[in-house]
């Protein structure tokens, strides 16, 4: 089983495609400024990409809408 679930994720996040932009975005902030919101040994994940959606299921990072252009 993955953790964490896709399902708890969906409910934080409207779609999957905003879920996969936003954790890869963290994701590649972690590799460049080795900067994590958790302490080493929380993370159940090895890999930065699991890490930030752990950082994303418990509200350490907040996804905030924008209003879309209409032309």
């Amino acid at each position: 089983m993955l953790y964490p679930s896709i399902d708890k994720l969906l409910t934080i996040v409207d779609s999957k495609y905003k879920l996969v932009h936003v954790a890869s975005i963290r994701s590649k902030q972690m590799l460049e400024k080795n900067h994590y919101q958790m302490a080493e040994n929380e993370y159940m994940n090895k890999r930065t990409i699991g890490r930030a959606l752990e950082e994303l299921e418990k509200g350490l990072i907040i996804v905030k809408e924008g209003k879309e252009k209409q032309e």
